[in-house]
């Protein structure tokens, strides 16, 4: 008897944890409409990056804001979740090609972005690596 309680013991403190650990605490889970206010300003050119910048705007900012602060259509790149230890650049190439399943938003899940060149992604996530460096995400 001992020994099955020791087992269901186990299973649930596993559970809690995997389950704890898995869900976004309130601290990390924005919800759809929030955005982060950024240190570079909308519209700013970040120096040396005028190429990402174009390319985000051209194809990420209709759903992450401009900058990369989020909108009602999807998560702010301005935030702890994206930054590299957690998110590493070949997070945004996959994103781009194959899109992603919803994980850490109620944004809903994110379609393949037709027409970006893995190139153009790595120019991107330069961009992107940039404004999180001057916001204090890493």
């Amino acid at each position: 008897m001992k020994i099955v309680a020791a087992i269901l013991g186990v299973i649930v403190v596993g559970a809690l944890f995997f389950y704890g650990w898995h869900t976004p605490k309130t601290e990390t889970a924005v919800k759809p409409g929030a955005s982060v206010s950024p240190v570079v300003p909308p519209g700013v050119t970040v120096a040396g990056d005028e190429l990402g910048q174009q390319l985000f705007k051209d194809n990420c900012a209709a759903c992450h804001g401009v900058n990369g602060t989020g909108s009602e259509n999807g998560p702010p790149f301005m935030h702890k979740v994206y930054e590299p230890n957690h998110h590493g650049d070949m997070a945004f190439q996959l994103a781009a090609k194959n899109g992603v399943r919803a994980h850490h938003w109620n944004f809903g899940n994110m379609p393949p972005v037709a027409g970006v060149t893995e190139e153009e992604v790595t120019e991107i996530t330069k961009f992107i690596r940039k404004l999180q460096k001057a916001n204090g995400i890493f």
